[in-house]
């Protein structure tokens, strides 16, 4: 099913891919390259405080992400992106981009949301043992850290999403978390 010309495509990398939101009419795995998954967003409301902040997932440059693309119908595309800037944009940490995603052996210009390196809360590339450290202890309106982790983990395992970066901070954090 290809759609009309004015639908379009939403890339997901994380809880987007298991609980979008929005009315969709087609659902597929996709491959995003120049860009990957990472714990690179420093969080203070969802999964941490100012006092002690977590973590959580952003696409940052360099290397490919395999995560979900749903086609949303022309008619409902505004209040799609509508939704989608309500709940990506809580705070400026994202950056919203139209790049080319390939399902199969097809590409498609799909709407995701970056990293925005700019942002006072962008954390950068940090070494596994700090990640682990936050996301075990931040906590905050949404939960703690290690459980966005494993509730990431457990549903990229659902999908058929291989991510051995994730699994492996998993363990650690794990590790960590027990003493």
């Amino acid at each position: 099913m290809t759609g009309t010309r004015d639908d379009i495509w939403v890339f997901a990398y994380g809880s987007l891919m298991w609980h979008p939101g929005f009315a969709h009419v087609e659902a597929r795995p996709a491959w995003l390259r120049g860009y990957h998954r990472a714990f690179c967003i420093y969080s203070y409301h969802y999964r941490g405080t100012a006092e002690r902040p977590g973590l959580v997932l952003g696409l940052d440059r360099g290397g490919s992400c395999r995560g979900m693309a749903f086609r949303v119908a022309a008619d409902e595309a505004g209040e799609v992106l509508a939704y989608l800037e309500d709940r990506e944009h809580v705070l400026p940490v994202y950056e919203r981009r139209v790049l080319p995603v390939s399902l199969g052996t097809r590409r498609v210009p799909a709407t995701t949301y970056l990293a925005d390196r700019k942002g006072p809360q962008y954390a950068g590339k940090l070494a596994p043992e700090r990640i682990a450290h936050l996301l075990v202890t931040g906590a905050g309106r949404s939960g703690t850290g290690i459980e966005y982790l494993e509730n990431t983990v457990r549903h990229l395992d659902e999908l058929g999403i291989p991510d051995r970066r994730l699994h492996a901070l998993l363990e650690h954090a794990r590790r960590m978390a027990a003493g």
